[in-house]
């Protein structure tokens, strides 16, 4: 089985292009209240098989890796998307924290229309089908879960050294347009994996698998072909 995990404000809906096109596979649909990524991971756990493949987007590939921490010979094959590894960088805390202000002080619909059109390619703003379900997505996580979110990245462990454990095979993708997870990051995460593919997706922002789901289904098809 191939398990998908959400980032930040989102769930299930931003894999449907995914979901519809491997079969065996499952996304889970948002954390709940969990204000911890270790409590995530353990939330994916008990969604999953004793084996499975792992694909995590944003904050979902550092879930991703925390699922890998807690129980690594369960992970058959894992993909980081869209994501980084990073501790946190001076200045960090108070940018998200004044992005939540936004939402206290003028509600989380225009928290929001601040952070989600930077996330998304200029071209595929202007595309309904992909940003009008996104922004529906992102508002219905509400204030409540997105604090609960924003507490647990900015409480995050150190996991850089966990890279060159990952012996299995490893995706490790963006958009070409992804300016908060952008190639050059990843091209390092590659760098760090000795059993990783690098595939930078051309036109695609952060929100890859509905801006650019037929390059990221290919991606994601050639990845699972690798012996696990």
């Amino acid at each position: 089985m191939l398990l998908f995990l959400p980032g930040l404000a989102c769930d299930a809906r931003i894999y449907a292009p995914q979901l519809a096109a491997f079969p065996d596979s499952r996304a889970v649909d948002g954390y709940g209240a969990a204000d911890s990524l270790a409590e995530m991971a353990r939330i994916a756990l008990d969604q999953a098989p004793e084996s499975f493949d792992l694909l995590g987007h944003s904050m979902g590939g550092r879930v991703a890796l925390e699922v890998f921490r807690l129980a690594r010979e369960r992970v058959r094959r894992i993909a980081l998307v869209s994501t980084g590894v990073h501790s946190l960088r001076a200045g960090e805390a108070a940018k998200r924290e004044a992005l939540q202000a936004v939402g206290w002080n003028h509600g989380f619909d225009k928290l929001i229309d601040t952070w989600l059109p930077p996330m998304v390619a200029e071209a595929n703003r202007a595309k309904p089908e992909i940003y009008e379900p996104l922004r529906q997505m992102n508002i219905e996580a509400g204030q409540d879960v997105f604090d609960a979110q924003i507490h647990a990245l900015l409480g995050r462990a150190e996991m850089e050294s966990l890279l060159p454990q990952i012996a299995c095979p490893a995706l490790v993708m963006t958009g070409e347009l992804d300016t908060w997870a952008p190639p050059a990051q990843h091209e390092a995460i590659a760098a760090a994996i000795a059993n990783s593919e690098l595939v930078i997706v051309p036109g695609a922002g952060h929100m890859i698998q509905l801006e650019a789901p037929e390059a990221v289904n290919a991606a994601i098809a050639c990845w699972l072909e690798r012996p696990a």
